[in-house]
Parts: structure tokens; C-alpha cells; sequence
């Protein structure tokens, strides 16, 4: 009877008008907050450094060949590197300064022996988590991450040689060995590779294994960084970019292409996302300005209610309700209108080339249940506030 007495003869365009806004909002908000997840998690698990980290060397240049430019980065320019805002971090990758060799140490796949560069990176900007990444002196058998282009290498060898090609889990159960050695001895440990990467082009092994051979085994010559692990703030690449060029640094090709992707898509997000809350905001505004004006238009039946006995929060209740079921179809359509847009969105993606994961963000769910939880805090607090002036 009174929602009948309340909202039944009431103009409703400006509630049509502040809906389909909300509903805009909405669907703008929860997909824009979806989608910058999912492309900034893009290449997580399928590389071993983080998101938007590269490493970068110095490019080589003619001064670089006749020996009047230094290819290695002293603690004063990784510092000043270090400083820029956006940058977060930066970690020298650490190579050998001691020989190593590197050879197949198993009867099922020919004997293959070379002399390899092995280097280490912070554990932090690894993606192969595993509990089998540490070595201590005594043990026999040292964890290894190979370049992805070492298995092809292998595959393409053993394939020449009428031998079956290997998976990936097949060659992480071969049995490799490594020497360490410079003038004065050697040393010889078993290895077993744990997992793979496109983006490193050496042998990867744990820091304590290249602090153990750089001190006993080491050539004498100083030990020199010439690369160092960059680790740039999200959707700031084009800034990270600018300085490797104003530098004279470089990097892989496909890491520069990832991170530029990244920024430039999770920058039109970010943007979308922003022109989406204030949408949002203001579709809430007027919905909350639509209950204001309910009230005064009611301003004659709510006295009139009290009078005979109404209790006012029973009124005000009836105003709470009626608002949060609107909204609360809001969100309901906007949610549908979501799924709809995120089918062909990801069919998009895929199609382009950028295999996000598809699976939904917990996120963007839990941004659409604050909104609501706002706009209904706030719908309650006018509400109460409106009838309580007539009581």
C-alpha cells in the first residue's frame, strides 16, 4: 500500500535516464576493471621474468669494438638507473667468471659437450617456483633453467641423428653434467634442468652456486656486470623505453614488444576505468538526486502517514527498498551485459594474438558489491534524513 501510495504516480523519465547511465556505468566499470588485471597478469607463466621486466645490455657500438666504450655497468650508473620514478627496481644479472662446461651425462641421448655462459637473476623475477631452486656446496646435483632455443637445438640434433625427439618433461628427467674450472683446478657436478625460458639466452643457476664457483674458481679478472634486470612501473613502459634509447641500452625484441603492448592497452583501460567511476558516480547522483526529489514531491502523503501512525522507519524503509531494488537491477543488467561484451572481447583478443586469461576477476565482481554497497549507504542515510525532518 505504500509503495502504491509513494511511486505509483511519480514521472519516471529521470529515473529511465539515471538507470540507463548506471547501467553504462556499470558494465564500463566491472569490464575495465577486468580486463587491466588480466592484461597486466598477460605473460605471467609463460616467461620467467615478471610483468614489465626486462634485461638490457649496452648496445654495441664502433667505440664498443676498438675498446674506448666500457660494455659493463658500474654501481654509480645502476643507481642512477635505480632512481628514475618509473622504475621500481634494478638487479645485475650476475655471469661466471670461471669456465664451464656443460655436457649430456646419459645413455639414452647422445653425448653432447660444450663450453656455456651461465648466469643468475633474483630468485624474485624467476616464474619457475620451485622448491628444488637452492644448492649448497656438498651437493651433487645443481638446478638449472634452460633456454627454450637449447631444447629445440637438442630436439633438432637428436632428429638428425634418427634419435626421437624429447618433451619438455622428458628433458628435465635428463641427466647433464657441469665442470667448473680455471688454471689452477676443476670440479664436476651433476645438473637437471627444472624448467625453461624464451627470455634468458644462458644457462640460469642458483646464486649460491655462482657465488661458490666466481670465489674458488674464479680468473682473476674482476667481476664485471654487462646486464642488469630492469623492473618499470605498470602502463609507464613508453617512459622505461625512453631512457634504454637515451642510454644506449637494448633488449630481446619480444620483451620490448610484450612490454609496449602492455602499457599501451592497460593505459586505454585505465582510462576507460576512470571515465567509468565517473560515470558511475554521477548515474548515482542523480539517482540519489530522483530519491530527493520523491520525497519532496511526497512531502504532503509522508506527513500525512505520520499522522496516522506511521512509524518513520517504516517510511523510510519503504524509500531503502524501493531504491535498492533499482539498483540492485542495475547491476544485475549491467552484470549481464558484462558476460555478453567479455564473449566476444576475449574471441577478440585471441583472434589479435593477446591470449589473456579468461577466467573472471574476482576483482571487478568485488568492485560492482562496493558500488552497491555505497549507493546503498547512501540511498538509506537521504532517506532517513528526508523523513526524519517531518517527524
Amino acid at each position: 500500500m505504500l509503495r502504491k501510495l509513494l511511486f505509483q504516480n511519480q514521472d519516471k523519465k529521470q529515473l529511465v535516464i539515471a538507470v540507463i547511465g548506471a547501467v553504462l556505468g556499470i558494465t564500463f566499470l566491472v569490464t575495465s576493471i577486468h580486463y587491466l588485471l588480466k592484461v597486466n597478469e598477460f605473460g605471467k607463466g609463460a616467461e620467467i621474468l615478471g610483468p614489465n621486466v626486462i634485461i638490457v645490455q649496452k648496445r654495441v657500438n664502433n667505440s664498443a669494438v676498438f675498446g674506448l666504450a666500457k660494455p659493463d655497468f658500474s654501481k654509480q650508473e645502476i643507481e642512477k638507473i635505480k632512481s628514475k620514478k618509473f622504475i621500481n627496481d634494478v638487479k645485475p644479472v650476475i655471469s661466471n667468471n670461471f669456465e664451464v662446461e656443460f655436457s649430456t651425462n646419459d645413455k639414452l641421448v647422445p653425448y653432447f659437450r660444450s663450453d656455456v655462459f651461465i648466469q643468475t637473476i633474483d630468485p624474485e623475477y624467476m616464474d619457475v617456483k620451485s622448491a628444488e631452486w637452492k644448492w649448497k656446496p656438498g651437493d651433487t646435483i645443481v638446478p638449472i633453467v634452460m633456454p627454450r632455443d637449447f631444447i629445440v637445438m637438442l630436439n633438432t640434433f637428436m632428429s638428425a641423428s634418427g634419435i626421437p625427439q624429447v618433451s619438455d618433461d622428458v628433458a628435465k628427467d635428463i641427466r647433464f653434467k657441469i665442470k667448473i674450472s680455471n688454471d689452477n683446478g676443476e670440479e664436476v657436478v651433476g645438473a637437471r634442468i627444472i624448467g625453461f625460458t624464451n627470455e634468458v639466452p644462458s644457462i640460469l643457476v642458483p646464486q649460491a652456486f655462482m657465488e661458490y664457483g666466481n670465489q674458488k674458481y674464479s680468473l682473476g679478472a674482476d667481476q664485471k656486470i654487462t646486464q642488469i634486470l630492469i623492473s618499470g612501473e605498470e602502463s609507464e613502459f613508453g617512459l622505461v623505453e625512453k631512457m634504454i634509447d637515451e642510454r644506449g641500452l637494448e633488449s630481446k625484441n619480444s620483451q620490448m614488444v610484450v612490454g609496449r603492448l602492455k602499457s599501451i592497452v592497460g593505459t586505454l583501460i585505465l582510462i576507460v576505468l576512470i571515465i567509468s567511476i565517473v560515470a558511475v558516480c554521477t548515474a548515482g547522483l542523480v539517482l540519489i538526486q530522483y530519491l530527493q526529489l520523491l520525497m519532496t514531491r511526497n512531502d504532503y502523503e509522508v506527513r500525512t502517514l505520520l499522522r496516522i501512525g506511521y512509524h518513520p522507519k517504516l517510511i523510510v524503509k519503504t524509500f531503502f527498498r524501493y531504491f535498492v531494488m533499482i539498483f540492485g537491477i542495475v547491476a544485475g543488467i549491467g552484470l549481464a551485459i558484462f558476460f555478453i561484451l567479455k564473449y566476444f572481447v576475449d574471441g577478440l583478443l585471441e583472434t589479435g594474438g593477446l591470449a589473456i586469461e579468461t577466467n573472471l576477476s574476482y576483482a571487478a565482481i568485488g568492485a560492482l558489491v562496493l558500488a552497491y554497497l555505497i549507493f546503498a549507504f547512501t540511498s538509506y542515510r537521504t532517506a532517513k534524513n528526508g523523513i526524519y525532518k517531518e517527524y
